[in-house]
């Protein structure tokens, strides 16, 4: 992805964002652009219009941490485009190797560690999996696997979330909150884009996903990012009904760049009954895959 580019339009998009009466400025009544004006977003962050047009034309190499905090001030970045921000300013000048832990291999190549599936089939009370930046799902527990029975069950998706939400039409029945989900995933994808600017198949995707969806193109172009750590999402499974789940997701520190989620359903609750339902429905599927085999074997 061109750095240059990317830096431009997330710089331009989060300048439109903010309001001169968000700003503390006066809004005045002639006012050409959304949000606010260069020289005003210059003098927030204390430099000339000049070196912050330059800023914006896409130039970020070499800018300085105190620069970078002081835009970030001045645009009122929150922690997510804080994070994607200084990852492009690390593209810009080539310090992210220096900066960033080493990244895993690629997908291809990386298989979970026999102690990782076992800690995944371990947890038997809720839905549970390994995906990379680009929501390719890496390893997941057999309650995962019925829970998004929908992504195994289309080959095209292959296996990944980002292609499920929006290429899969099973996607908006299992979304009930589809506009939620689309958003946060094209959030994830762009942060990792900012994280990992040259992995080939994350360009791939993106490519891919802009010129199939319209809905992805769109919130694309937005660049908007977010970091999606802890909440609670609504689901609908075709075998078990409506599923209310709180979810946590943890950063792996034996490969960086994995995050491993877990979904667990409040106490008593209808969801946690519905959990208990899904697990039934799956080792009954599993059972019966299994007498398939043996038949026809």
């Amino acid at each position: 992805m061109d750095n240059r580019e990317e830096v431009r339009e997330f710089l331009t998009s989060r300048r439109a964002k903010i309001t001169p009466d968000r700003a503390g400025l006066p809004s005045g009544s002639r006012r050409r652009v959304p949000g606010l004006r260069r020289s005003e977003v210059a003098a927030l962050a204390d430099m000339s219009v000049e070196y912050y047009s330059k800023l914006e034309r896409g130039n970020l190499a070499g800018v300085s941490p105190a620069v970078l905090e002081a835009l970030a001030r001045a645009l009122q970045l929150d922690d997510a485009e804080r994070a994607h921000m200084v990852n492009l300013a690390q593209a810009a000048d080539g310090s992210g190797s220096l900066t960033r832990p080493r990244r895993r291999r690629p997908q291809e190549q990386w298989k979970p560690h026999r102690s990782l599936q076992w800690t995944l089939d371990a947890i038997t009370a809720g839905p549970a999996f390994v995906r990379n930046g680009r929501m390719d799902i890496l390893a997941a527990n057999q309650l995962f696997r019925a829970f998004y029975a929908a992504v195994y069950a289309t080959p095209g998706n292959q296996q990944n979330l980002a292609r499920f939400t929006f290429l899969d039409p099973a996607s908006r029945h299992f979304y009930p909150d589809w506009d939620a989900f689309a958003d946060i995933t094209v959030a994830i994808v762009r942060a990792e884009a900012g994280r990992n600017p040259h992995d080939k198949d994350l360009h791939d995707l993106v490519g891919e996903l802009c010129t199939r969806s319209d809905a992805f193109r769109t919130r694309w172009g937005a660049h908007n990012v977010r970091h999606h750590g802890t909440g609670t999402k609504h689901f609908h499974h075709h075998a078990v009904g409506d599923l209310t789940l709180a979810f946590e997701g943890l950063e792996m520190a034996a490969a960086p760049g994995l995050t491993l989620t877990i979904y667990t359903a409040e106490p008593s609750s209808s969801s946690e009954e519905g959990l208990r339902l899904l697990a039934t429905w799956a080792a009954t599927q599993e059972a019966a895959q299994h007498t398939e085999r043996s038949a026809t074997s």
